[in-house]
């Protein structure tokens, strides 16, 4: 991820492995500090499918914080 401060806006969302390709479902839009707090209280079983994207890149959560 290329804009990482802690103010830069992202969107938090879910994307599923649904038949047809998954669908996206925004969690939370705003700053990354608080997309990664909420992300962190999702179920485990969840987190595997949370990604944040920027104005300029998408990077699974996992990977972010280096699980």
């Amino acid at each position: 991820m290329r804009t990482t401060f802690n103010d830069a806006t992202v969107r938090l969302y879910h994307l599923d492995d649904g038949p047809e390709g998954g669908a996206a479902m925004t969690l939370f839009y705003g700053p990354l500090v608080e997309a990664l707090e909420l992300a962190a209280q999702q179920p485990e079983a969840l987190q595997d499918g949370l990604f944040i994207a920027t104005d300029n890149d998408v990077v699974a959560y996992l990977d972010l914080i280096g699980q």
